[in-house]
């Protein structure tokens, strides 16, 4: 039988490798919903393209477009963030979860209460709500697959061991496009520069963070929930060449490392076939022609967001959705070029210190905490 798979943000960076995948494939996957924030257009020629049977754009302005782009095709079209609910929560059996932001939270949410499994690429949701989903998937019988290729990574390095013979977690980092950067340079670094990383191939607002670090952040908190381990025992090291995704070290001395080309298809294709693999076009990796393998420590005073994003994990509570709204507002207004390159940090770093708010004990509490952080950030700016 094929899996039935649900595609969250299907014309984003991840839905369209996934769609690769997924596509080369036929005989293993039935694509049965795609979703998308705007794009109808885009999302219409998906669901043609796959046969899909549920189109959702969450922006309900954009329902009328898909309407007409898709009659005649027996695809039913619906829009909002419950029909991104039910799109996650319907027949499919997998649930690829690329929505991007605080966006994909209730959906994501949704489909790991209905006991799906979900191949998580949205790193907010468990930035923003860890402790809720991983214990809702205690509940439901859930099987979260983390798809971000430094968490796939450690997924691979620990298929065959133990958890409490882990010692050590290590995340590697490219260290984005300002890793050797000015000071000059950086402070006046622009969304062109920022977006530029020098492996990936990523939307606007990850590729923001890759450059101010935050996204490795991100990967830790996200990291601490998956796997969980603690802060402490989560290193992070810059590895240029983007070829050794992560690794892992026991309590024996070993240390286990993925290795793989930068390409997002590698691990979502172990995110799709899980627990079997299958294959990629995903270019193979020759170490003679790399020749070298390079780590560093990453620098603290120019990558302020790492400690941040340290130190709301060791908070807990709150200020986990706090740095991550307010990481979000801020990028999204240095893409609009109303704030500078370095600004992002600051204001993160102010929205921590403000922080107020109790820890939250629902979805909804979490989407509130977040609704008033961006007003808080937004204030911020007003006043500098």
């Amino acid at each position: 039988m094929r899996r039935k798979i649900a595609i969250l943000g299907a014309t984003g960076s991840i839905g369209k490798s996934t769609l690769d995948l997924v596509e080369r494939n036929p005989e293993r996957f039935e694509v049965v919903a795609v979703t998308a924030a705007t794009n109808s257009e885009a999302l219409a020629e998906i669901a043609r393209r796959t046969s899909a049977r549920l189109a959702v754009v969450s922006d309900e302005s954009c329902l009328d477009d898909l309407n007409e782009r898709l009659a005649g095709s027996g695809c039913q079209t619906t829009a909002g963030e419950w029909a991104l609910v039910e799109a996650a929560t319907g027949e499919a059996d997998l649930v690829i979860a690329a929505i991007v932001g605080c966006a994909g939270l209730r959906p994501v949410m949704a489909a790991v209460e209905a006991g799906k499994t979900v191949a998580l690429a949205n790193k907010e949701a468990l930035v923003t709500a860890g402790s809720l989903m991983t214990e809702a998937a205690a509940k439901s019988g859930a099987t979260i697959l983390p798809v971000d290729s430094e968490h796939n990574a450690i997924f691979q390095c620990l298929a065959c061991s133990s958890k409490d013979r882990v010692s050590k977690i290590i995340l590697t980092a490219s260290g984005g496009p300002f890793r050797t950067a000015t000071d000059e340079t950086i402070r006046d670094a622009t969304p062109a520069q920022a977006v530029a990383h020098p492996n990936w191939s990523m939307g606007a607002k990850i590729s923001v963070d890759s450059a101010t670090m935050m996204n490795k952040g991100l990967e830790l908190i996200e990291a601490h929930h998956l796997f969980g381990v603690p802060s402490d025992r989560i290193d992070i090291v810059i590895h240029p060449q983007s070829v050794v995704h992560s690794l892992v070290e026991f309590t024996d001395g070993s240390v286990l490392a993925q290795l793989g080309s930068p390409d997002m298809r590698i691990p979502i294709a172990y995110a799709l076939a899980w627990p079997e693999r299958m294959a990629t076009p995903a270019q193979r990796l020759d170490l003679a022609a790399i020749a070298r393998l390079d780590f560093e420590a990453p620098d603290p005073e120019r990558f302020p967001a790492l400690r941040l994003a340290r130190e709301a994990l060791e908070a807990e509570g709150s200020a986990p959705i706090v740095l991550n709204a307010a990481n979000e507002t801020a990028v999204a207004r240095f893409l609009a070029g109303t704030i500078g390159f370095t600004d992002i940090a600051r204001l993160v770093g102010e929205a921590l210190v403000d922080n107020r708010h109790a820890a939250p004990a629902t979805i909804e509490e979490v989407l509130e905490i977040d609704r008033l952080t961006r007003e808080r950030v937004d204030a911020l700016m007003q006043a500098a």
